[in-house]
């Protein structure tokens, strides 16, 4: 096992990566900017180094002085937590190289499922399901695309080969608008993310978001660990997690999370990845992988008993994993409302000092957060300030929790969207479940379909 890991990341998820070694018994190293010299995990650290400015360019984005740090740290591995570098394949060959190990997935996966065509082709070899569409990239003839598009069916969506994010994406009702379209796509893609490749898919009218958690190590082993509804969206942003999927049937979940396994294996997959699905009429279409443990991973945690965060980090010391399928059991249910530093009506970021902060507490609850009173919430990165969970026997029961956890959280001195989380749960159509991707925006009257 290592002796000593880098966690190249900030916020709320250094501080889980930094817990789950001090758990193993593992010496951590902080790396931070300098906005976030007061961080809670900063002075939790065994070691700390800054690492630039407060941009995350000059920063946690900027690759030497990271690598730097792990030298004079002596440290063996690096973990790189959610966005940044996490799903950067160049920044994990550059970790290798330096001689170090990367939690997370070999640099060439990372390239694989990163380029949403080559993944997709990769999932279709699997027997994963993918939605209808061009196979790869669109050529240069429109008269194909005409073609394909009629085949496929009206509505049809044009995505970026190299889009994340919600980006680079443009749904097309008509074939008077298509080529148009097309070409605007091309432009955006090539302008956003340096690759002009764009795909097509048939456009699924209202579907649920639901993923599959993975663990797979290197010699050969991968399990699933269930699914996760993340269908409450905002800008193809999650806003509150749960799982299971309400309404799901636990046979089509093991069918579809076998799937998953037997693709890691066949890619040879190392460490805790996500497959994320649309989910319309009873059939799963694959979208994407991460590969990288997620921001709502918590909530498969309390269901199945599993740290992930620690698994990632075992399978990356060349461990096999601890647990096999048929030990991986579903009790109960859970819940995750991601509190973000913003107004709850317009959604406009709100940093600054907290001045006044209490974080709820009791049965079921677990909170996720590297925030404390006189903390500031700087103005230069994501603006989530924590994670709220609660786990419960049944759905109901984590809901009633979620419900006094919100209203025992105190956060002043800034705007949280607190006030829409309390106002979600009241909502009857959330609490029956099973609602697709669009109804949150159609609740706040932003959506635009």
């Amino acid at each position: 096992m290592f002796e000593k890991i880098l966690i190249a990341n900030r916020g709320e998820i250094a501080l889980r990566i930094q817990r789950a070694c001090r758990e193993m018994g593992i010496k951590t190293v902080a790396v931070y900017s300098e906005a976030d010299a007061e961080a809670k995990y900063v002075r939790l650290a065994d070691e700390s180094v800054c690492i630039g400015p407060p941009p995350s360019g000059r920063s946690y984005l900027h690759v030497p002085a990271i690598i730097a740090a792990a030298e004079v740290t002596d440290a063996e591995a690096i973990h790189p937590g959610y966005g940044f570098l996490s799903e950067n394949a160049d920044f994990a060959e550059r970790v290798e190289s330096s001689g170090f190990v990367f939690i997370g997935p070999r640099p060439d996966t990372i390239r694989l499922m990163g380029d949403k065509v080559s993944a997709k082709d990769a999932m279709k070899a699997s027997g994963v399901p993918c939605v209808p569409g061009s196979e790869g990239a669109l050529g240069e003839d429109p008269e194909e695309w005409i073609r394909l598009a009629k085949e496929v069916g009206y509505p049809i969506i044009i995505k970026a080969a190299g889009g994340g994010g919600g980006r680079g994406m443009r749904v097309v009702h008509t074939e008077a608008a298509l080529i148009q379209a097309v070409q605007m796509t091309q432009a955006e893609a090539a302008a956003a993310f340096g690759n002009p490749m764009v795909y097509m898919e048939k456009f699924l009218g209202n579907p649920r978001h639901i993923e599959i958690q993975v663990l797979s190590d290197e010699h050969g082993n991968a399990i699933h660990l269930g699914e996760r509804d993340c269908s409450m969206q905002r800008r193809h942003q999650k806003v509150m997690e749960e799982a299971p999927a309400p309404g799901l049937d636990p046979k089509l979940r093991n069918k579809i999370g076998e799937r998953c396994a037997e693709a890691c294996r066949k890619i040879g997959y190392r460490g805790a990845g996500t497959f994320e699905f649309l989910f319309e009429d009873g059939e799963f279409y694959f979208i994407e992988m991460n590969t990288r443990v997620q921001v709502e991973h918590p909530v498969t945690e309390l269901i199945t008993g599993v740290d992930i965060v620690q698994e990632s980090i075992r399978i990356a010391a060349g461990l096999e994993l601890s647990k096999k399928q048929k030990e991986i059991q579903f009790k109960g249910h859970a819940l995750e409302c991601r509190i973000n530093a913003e107004d709850p009506r317009t959604f406009v970021p709100s940093p600054g000092r907290i001045t006044l902060y209490h974080a709820p507490g009791g049965p079921g609850v677990r909170v996720d957060s590297h925030v404390y009173q006189n903390y500031y919430v700087p103005p230069h990165y994501d603006s989530m300030i924590g994670k709220l969970i609660t786990y419960g026997t049944t759905r109901e029961q984590a809901i009633a929790r979620m419900r006094i956890a919100l209203s025992e959280m105190i956060v002043e001195g800034i705007k949280t969207n607190i006030p829409l989380h309390q106002d979600l749960l009241v909502d009857q159509a959330v609490l029956e479940g099973g609602q697709s991707i669009h109804y949150l925006e159609k609740k706040l009257g932003l959506n635009k379909h």
